[in-house]
This record gives structure tokens, C-alpha cells and sequence, in this order.
């Protein structure tokens, strides 16, 4: 009887909306208040639907002391245009959902705009072209985040 009533209870619709409430890519950032700059940056791009429907996807995305760090007129430069800006955060996304475990066993990944990113691993962090993880593993409807301390630049820019 009390495994007929559990079986029902996952089986309603009410049940399975609350275990789906995790939000997408662009929902779980804009929840995080380091990646204000990084959300802004998608929208000026016009990468917003990409990253909230398509997937799934694992994004390094830049925290704001990593956007901070870069010169304001490469920031306001990038901003200007919108093909290089859209070509910069496409080099933060990977096609696929690779927790930090998985990428610790990869030596390199595909961005969406082509290039390979060089992930190296020690005993203490994880590093993706350098850019070290300081929070990794944050999950989203559509793939995973891992927020990094450094924007990482296309070497064609």
C-alpha cells in the first residue's frame, strides 16, 4: 500500500513540476551575483535564446571580477561589436554537460565556436585555458555552469 501510494504521488503531474523547477542556463546565472556582467554580455550578443533552450551545454562563464580585470575600452570595444562579443562567449560554451570530474579526465574540449579549450587539472583546481574553476558544478535545466576567474580570449582576438 505504501508503494502504491509513492508510485502514485511521482507519477502526478503537480510532483514532477516541483522535481523540474531547476532553471535554465540564463535563469541559474542570473541567480548567481557574480555573473551579472556575463548575463548582460549573452543579451548584448544575442545569445540569450541559444543558452536558454538549445543544450545541452557546459558554460565557463566569467565571473565580474574576471570582466572587471580586462580594460574598460577592451570591455566597451567588445560590447560595440556584437560578432566578436557573440564569438567570445561562444569560446566559454562546450556542446555536452561536463561536470568537473568529467573535465578533470579530458585534456581538451570543442567550444561552440570551434576552437579547443586546454583543460588542465591538479590536486587543487581545475583550469580551462588557464582560467582556473573557483565554482564548479552548478547545475541548470538545459547543462552545467562552472564559473571562472578569468575571461578567456579567442586567440583570432
Amino acid at each position: 500500500m505504501l508503494l502504491a501510494a509513492f508510485l502514485l504521488c511521482v507519477s502526478t503531474p503537480a510532483f514532477a513540476r516541483t522535481v523540474q523547477t531547476q532553471g535554465n542556463i540564463l535563469q541559474t546565472a542570473s541567480k548567481d551575483g557574480s555573473l551579472k556582467t556575463f548575463v548582460g554580455a549573452v543579451d548584448q550578443a544575442g545569445l540569450r535564446d541559444t543558452l536558454s533552450s538549445g543544450g545541452p551545454y557546459t558554460v565557463f562563464a566569467p565571473n565580474d571580477n574576471a570582466f572587471n580585470r580586462l580594460p574598460s575600452d577592451k570591455v566597451n570595444a567588445l560590447l560595440a561589436d556584437k560578432p566578436k562579443l557573440a564569438g567570445v562567449l561562444k569560446y566559454h560554451v562546450v556542446q555536452g554537460r561536463y561536470t568537473s570530474a568529467d573535465l578533470a579526465k579530458k585534456g581538451v574540449v570543442t567550444a561552440l565556436d570551434g576552437n579547443q579549450l586546454k583543460i588542465t587539472s591538479s590536486d587543487h583546481a581545475i583550469a580551462v585555458n588557464g582560467a582556473k574553476i573557483v565554482k564548479p558544478d552548478i547545475p541548470a535545466g538545459n547543462g552545467i555552469i562552472h564559473i571562472v576567474d578569468t575571461v578567456i580570449m579567442p586567440s583570432n582576438l
